[in-house]
């Protein structure tokens, strides 16, 4: 399988369901920090039902529907980005994204998931990459702004969660204006 280096002892990984175990302990170190905003692995409470999980995005993957990617730092299971609502023949697609505290700061999900941006339109032609996330929650929505996506706009009240209704932000960044950034990221290089 492949790993593909983030820098700083960090790698992303395909996420199998033989990861139960790691995954499980991810959640377990992460899940008030990661569970503040949406439910993610809340289903996952001990190895079955984790595997359970990954199996799920297994299926996923083969379905070309979806699919997760872990991210290792210094060889542990720290969090992980996503792909669903994949649908290759509209050209669309939505990612996601999870990370334990301890992990945070350090710039994991923004390097995770330009290497899965690229790879969903480069590799499998998707158009549009969608972002969707709670208005209050900022760590989400500063990945959003960093990887240079444009703010399409809020759907008011439209998540219940926690007993509370939470505005969601969609965000997006199409094909033409990824290879653009990309392009004057790679020439700002030089």
């Amino acid at each position: 399988m492949y790993a593909i280096s983030l820098g700083d002892d960090a790698e992303l990984r395909p996420l199998e369901p033989w990861h139960a175990e790691e995954f499980l302990a991810n959640l377990d170190r992460g899940r008030e920090f990661i569970g503040e905003f949406i439910p993610f692995g809340s289903k996952a409470v001990d190895v079955e039902s984790a595997r359970e999980t990954l199996q799920r995005y297994a299926r996923m993957r083969a379905d070309d529907t979806g699919g997760y990617h872990g991210i290792w730092l210094d060889g542990k299971l720290v969090g992980g980005v996503l792909t669903l609502n994949f649908d290759a023949a509209q050209g669309n697609a939505e990612v996601g994204c999870w990370l334990e505290p301890a992990a945070t700061g350090r710039g994991l999900i923004t390097r995770a998931m330009r290497v899965l941006i690229d790879w969903v339109i480069e590799e499998r032609g998707i158009h549009r990459v969608e972002w969707i996330a709670a208005a209050g929650n900022t760590n989400s929505l500063n990945v959003a702004r960093r990887l240079g996506m444009t703010r399409d706009g809020v759907h008011r009240q439209a998540h219940l969660y926690g007993g509370t209704r939470h505005d969601l932000e969609v965000w997006s960044v199409l094909a033409p204006e990824w290879r653009e950034a990309r392009a004057r990221a790679a020439h700002s290089d030089h």
